[in-house]
């Protein structure tokens, strides 16, 4: 009898967070309280990439993941931007279940941390209380050999929850571990003391 895996992310939330949105906000019911639906990783490919490159794209984005991307493809042509239709221009990995806690658990415990000079994330939120996040060197994550990355490539996280409003959206990603960057209000400056 072997039990049930729940991911470490996971069973903090149901164990602390729950209870602590329900204390702040005053919900009546627990299915009131604001949960993660799913978490979009996203990457653009260029125009003029070749097969080896989209390959390699393709696997980097999948070891991040922990899952095979789906490829996107353009659906008309711009000639200024020299894009033929179905070319190849993104990668994109949706993570619902244990594999969302999993990668939400590794981007903020080591990931986040290993960015230099890192001072938080912006505390912004879409207005419908989703979060949105850009990674402009992937190189962050550790599943990623360095060495082996032959062009870096940004990444865009969207995290999607089911809170109705931004405020209800970013107590539950602080709750979470989502470290925020701090408004500090800039205190008066004194004058000057003459001797």
């Amino acid at each position: 009898m072997s039990e049930k895996y729940t991911p470490a992310l996971k069973k903090l939330y149901t164990e602390q967070v729950v209870a602590e949105l329900i204390k702040i906000r005053g919900y009546k019911n627990k299915h009131e309280v604001p949960k993660l639906v799913k978490i979009t990783l996203n990457t653009g490919i260029d125009s003029d990439a070749d097969k080896n490159q989209i390959a390699d794209i393709q696997r980097d984005l999948g070891l991040i993941a922990g899952q095979k991307p789906v490829l996107t493809k353009s659906k008309k042509a711009v000639s200024n931007f020299k894009l033929r239709q179905g070319q190849i221009v993104g990668a994109f990995v949706t993570l619902r279940g244990n594999a969302m806690w999993e990668f939400l658990y590794r981007l903020l415990a080591v990931a986040l941390p290993t960015i230099r000079d890192f001072r938080g994330v912006s505390s912004k939120l879409d207005g419908q209380g989703n979060y949105n996040l850009g990674i402009t060197d992937f190189t962050i994550f550790p599943e990623i050999t360095v060495e082996n990355v032959k062009k870096s490539m940004g990444l865009d996280l969207s995290i999607n929850t089911t809170a109705r409003t931004d405020d209800e959206g970013r107590e539950l990603l602080r709750l979470l571990g989502m470290p925020f960057r701090r408004i500090e209000t800039a205190a008066p400056a004194k004058a000057p003391a003459h001797a």
